[in-house]
């Protein structure tokens, strides 16, 4: 067997065991860099793998660490959790939804407006999908609300933290398109490469992101036009003043506008605005009486968390890219897009639905860590714009993570409902929102300027 079947057959069995360790349940981190390990061993015994790859690994960890950009990473879900957990979006619900409630389909109208902001809050799917099933489900199916139009808005709402910024997708996608981009423009001779920011995907994704909300709104609106019985008015919903609407809004629309308006403004890095937006949630949260020890301890510990999970699997990530390199995976990855019908459309349809596929069983973490390294530098080669691919691979993982039946915003949901609720019911409802996101994405598709206009325009 020559070598090259042999790497064949290496690269085989490494993606067949880590498909075998996920699907064990072992924690993510520890597969990617295990299953890594256990190959690059293997191949030194076997005389078929170069040890010197792996002393590139501290050298990647350190990049890790040293990386400025991913210090927002743990300051953006800082801000979310404090949000969260001084129940400032629960006030932010509750005071839309007073706004909205005697219009048809008000709180569907709240769910969703409250949703985007939360989603640009905390960048977090699980947490926006949890946070609006504990608070507005139980509400709008004792008003009478359709299940499925209740369940369905609730997922797209949460599943908004993908695609709106500022987002944590963003920010782990900026940072790993722009290793991409630079490893690209290094293979094709230029030595003076261009740059791809958090800030250019955070203004590229602006309008795909509100348009989605927009088109949402406008859906849920025309269902309770045609169909009034499904999103009945709530007559006797109490009005509220407008200094305790100021009072429940303000907070959070005045954190996103400092975080987003100094990113895009170029004030400030995304970390910088990751800082601002941590105090002045922990600054809300005092002011309102909602921050003692006890909660900020809390705070503090789920911050820890989900942090640790993010940087383990980098690491895990790295190790397990490098070893996949050893064996001369990259180049293959290389050949086979290269030789699709179609030239550079046919690999972005063969990647999007890769990473569309992943997302049924994967996080979006492990695929920006896992799948961009690796197929990012190729198809910046081909010419791709770097921006518009990072949006067209954030509104597709939000697509894979909204889809029947291993979508993961649908167990999120699931795990919160109350048991009456039908899980037929929460997959029938997502499928309109569905739709609609499918529309943007072949929006964007076919005019990218939706995706590199504003960038362009503040940047240049």
């Amino acid at each position: 067997m020559s070598l090259h079947d042999q790497h064949i057959l290496m690269l085989v069995l490494l993606l067949l065991g880590l498909l075998a360790g996920l699907a064990s349940g072992f924690p993510v981190a520890f597969v990617l860099g295990g299953v890594a390990l256990l190959a690059a061993g293997a191949g030194i015994l076997l005389g078929n793998f170069d040890a010197s790859f792996l002393e590139a690994f501290p050298n990647r960890v350190f990049g890790v660490m040293s990386n400025e950009t991913l210090v927002a990473v743990p300051l953006f879900v800082f801000m979310g959790v404090m949000l969260e957990r001084s129940r400032i979006a629960e006030s932010l619900l509750e005071a839309v939804a007073a706004l909205f409630g005697r219009v048809r389909g008000g709180l569907v109208v709240a769910v969703l407006l409250v949703g985007a902001v939360l989603a640009a809050s905390t960048g977090i799917v699980g947490a926006t999908v949890v946070a609006m099933g504990l608070i507005s489900l139980p509400t709008m199916l004792r008003h009478g609300y359709c299940p499925r139009l209740a369940s369905g808005a609730i997922c797209a709402s949460g599943t908004l933290g993908q695609i709106i910024p500022p987002s944590i997708v963003l920010v782990l996608l900026g940072d790993q398109l722009g290793n991409a981009y630079q490893q690209a423009q290094l293979k094709q001779g230029i030595y003076a490469p261009d740059t791809v920011s958090v800030g250019d995907l955070f203004a590229g994704a602006l309008v795909p992101g509100l348009a989605l909300v927009a088109l949402y709104l406008l859906y849920a609106l025309w269902v309770a036009w045609r169909q009034p019985e499904r999103a009945p008015a709530l007559l006797e919903s109490q009005p509220r003043s407008l200094a305790q609407l100021a009072k429940a809004i303000l907070p959070a629309l005045s954190l996103i506008g400092l975080v987003l308006g100094s990113i895009l403004g170029g004030f400030a890095t995304a970390t910088e605005a990751a800082a601002v937006g941590a105090v002045g949630a922990t600054a809300f949260a005092a002011l309102y009486g909602r921050l003692g020890l006890r909660r900020l301890y809390e705070v503090g510990a789920e911050t820890v968390k989900v942090t640790a999970m993010v940087f383990a699997i980098l690491v895990g990530a790295a190790l397990f890219s490098l070893v996949f390199r050893g064996y001369g995976g990259d180049e293959l990855v290389h050949e086979a897009l290269a030789s699709l019908p179609g030239g550079k459309w046919g690999a972005i349809l063969a990647v999007m639905l890769l990473m569309f596929l992943l997302g049924f069983v994967l996080d979006f973490i492990e695929i920006v860590f896992v799948i961009v390294p690796i197929v990012g530098p190729v198809l910046l080669a081909m010419g791709v714009d770097p921006v518009w691919l990072g949006v067209m691979m954030a509104i597709n993982l939000q697509t894979s993570f909204l889809t029947p039946p291993f979508g993961f915003a649908l167990f999120y949901l699931r795990g919160v409902a109350p048991p009456e609720l039908r899980t037929a019911d929460i997959y029938r409802g997502v499928v309109p929102f569905i739709v609609l996101q499918l529309l943007v994405l072949a929006a964007v598709a076919a005019f990218p300027s939706l995706a590199t206009a504003l960038p362009d325009y503040l940047y240049g």
